[in-house]
C-alpha cells in the first residue's frame, strides 16, 4: 500500500493531502483571504503560506494517524501558478523529503487538478477542459502520463487561455471575495 503526501500552494490556498492507494486520508488546507473586490499578490500569499504550512503539515499527519515513516513518497505543486508560493511549497516539499528520507515527485498543478477529479468520479477516459486564469489547459480523449502528455496538453494552451483570465473575470463579479465558493476562488490576478 503506497502513501503519498502531497504538498499544493500554487495560489492562495495551501494544502497538505495524504493519500493511501488511491484513498484520501487527510487533506486540511488554508487560504489566504484578501479584502473583498482585490486580488492576492504573490508575496503577501508566500508570506501567509509560510506562515501556516508547518501547522497545516501537523493537522494531516495527525488526522491520518500517521508517522513519517509510514509515508513513502513526497510530492508537490511544481507549477503552473503563482512563483512566490510555489517556491515556499517546493521548498518545505523539498526539505520535508529530504529529512524523512522519502522520494520527491514533482506535480503539474493542472493535471493534479484533473486526476484528483478522476480519482474522486473513477472515470476512465475523461474529457476534460481545465479552465483556471492563466493555467487553462484542455485534454480530449485517452489520459496518460507522461512526455506525450505533456506536449498535448501545451498545445491546447495559447488558445484557451484567454478563455480561462475570462473566467476568472466573470467569477469576481459574480462572487466579490476570495472564499471558495463552489470550487471557484473568484481571485488571482
Amino acid at each position: 500500500m503506497t502513501v503519498v503526501i502531497g504538498f499544493e500552494g500554487s495560489a492562495n490556498k495551501i494544502g497538505i493531502g495524504i493519500i493511501r492507494d488511491g484513498e484520501v486520508l487527510s487533506n486540511p488546507r488554508r487560504t489566504y483571504i484578501t479584502p473583498p473586490g482585490q486580488g492576492f499578490m504573490p508575496s503577501d500569499t508566500a508570506r501567509h503560506h509560510r506562515a501556516v504550512i508547518l501547522t497545516v503539515l501537523k493537522e494531516a499527519l495527525e488526522q491520518a494517524g500517521l508517522k513519517p515513516a509510514d509515508i513513502d513518497c513526497v510530492a508537490y505543486t511544481k507549477g503552473p501558478g503563482m512563483g512566490a508560493p510555489l517556491v515556499t511549497v517546493a521548498l518545505v516539499a523539498r526539505t520535508v523529503a529530504q529529512l524523512w528520507g522519502k522520494p520527491l515527485l514533482g506535480v503539474n498543478h493542472c493535471i493534479g487538478h484533473i486526476e484528483m477529479g478522476r480519482l474522486i468520479t473513477k472515470a476512465n477516459n475523461p474529457t476534460v477542459l481545465y479552465v483556471s486564469g492563466g493555467n487553462t489547459q484542455c485534454r480530449i480523449g485517452g489520459w496518460r502520463i507522461g512526455s506525450q502528455l505533456q506536449r498535448r496538453v501545451r498545445s491546447y494552451l495559447p488558445a484557451t487561455k484567454g478563455r480561462g483570465r475570462s473566467v476568472i473575470r466573470v467569477s469576481r463579479v459574480i462572487m466579490p471575495t476570495n472564499q471558495s465558493r463552489l470550487g471557484f476562488s473568484g481571485g488571482g490576478s
